[in-house]
């Protein structure tokens, strides 16, 4: 066993809990010593500009991929949301963490819901996943960039800047701030991203000993779902300038999968849509479903619109 183990993890408010949360399971389950090497990124530099016109959401992992080939830590902890879909060579996912909720949050100091909003109100949020499914469902509203940590969106919310923000609602629960939440969007409203609500523990793929130690942490059932979601992103080229979401649910034998894609530019597209569902004991099955659910959406004319 590793006895000194050093996570990497970028310094907001958000991924110093989940690497706590981390480091408190590894000391628990495993009675190691655990440090924490806080980092800041790309991502959380570049404010002023979308994730997909600077590069997309491997901005959040690049410099702690960094430290670990550089043996400045052991391991990384990211929001599974934010890991590209196909890690560079010589890294691997060690062990997927029981997924939080996986929903989207709505979040107003003066509206209730999403229904109650005006004709105009102003809508913050930095996914284009949830841009179109805003659109799809409330066309009158002006959807706004919203960029920064947790705490900085709330703090434009609270500002005035917008009248209400759509945030994930893992993050919002796991700081806290559940009182913040006036309504959730189920799933069948607002389909979440790839592995949204779920963590990943990163490390260098010739670490051994540490992989066998953190597999035996992961949650199969999250694991099995969000290889499925992660492999429809995948087959169809997935990067955070396509507004995809995929998710699924596992009930110990058949996976249920859900995903949607929207047209990046042209708002009054239609959104494509697929369901499809399976027994599923491991990741190559999984990710099979995955695949299944692209080919769906490539037959209902997605590739016109991953064109665009």
């Amino acid at each position: 066993m590793t006895d000194r183990i050093i996570i990497a993890t970028r310094e907001s408010r958000l991924a110093m809990w989940q690497a706590e949360h981390v480091r408190d399971l590894l000391m628990q389950r495993f009675g190691a010593q655990v440090d924490l090497l806080g980092m800041t990124t790309r991502g959380d530099q570049i404010l002023d500009r979308t994730l997909s016109k600077v590069g997309g959401k491997g901005l959040f992992v690049k410099e702690l991929e960094t430290a670990l080939e550089e043996g400045r830590a052991n391991l990384a902890v990211h929001s599974l949301k934010d890991v590209p879909m196909d890690l560079p060579e010589g890294f691997e996912l060690a062990a997927v963490l029981e997924r939080e909720d996986p929903r989207d949050a709505f979040v107003s100091n003066q509206f209730a819901s999403l229904a109650d909003l005006p004709q105009g109100a102003r809508v913050g949020t930095s996914s284009l996943r949830r841009v179109v499914q805003l659109r799809s469902v409330r066309p009158d509203l002006r959807v706004e960039p919203l960029r920064g940590n947790l705490d900085t969106r709330l703090r434009k919310l609270d500002e005035g800047q917008h009248d209400a923000i759509v945030l994930a609602a893992a993050g919002l629960k796991r700081l806290g701030l559940a009182s913040r939440i006036r309504s959730l969007f189920e799933t069948d409203q607002m389909l979440p991203c790839a592995g949204q609500g779920a963590l990943g523990l990163e490390v260098c793929a010739d670490a051994a000993p540490l992989l066998a130690m953190l597999g035996t942490l992961t949650h199969r059932g999250t694991s099995l779902s969000v290889q499925a979601e992660r492999a429809v992103s995948r087959a169809l080229g997935g990067s955070c300038s396509m507004p995809l979401a995929a998710f699924a649910q596992w009930d110990g034998g058949t996976l249920v999968l859900r995903a949607a894609l929207g047209h990046p530019e042209r708002t009054d597209s239609p959104l494509l849509r697929a369901s499809v569902k399976a027994p599923v004991a491991d990741a190559a099955a999984a990710r099979a479903l995955g695949e299944q659910a692209a080919a769906s959406l490539r037959d209902q004319g997605a590739s016109a619109y991953l064109a665009a």
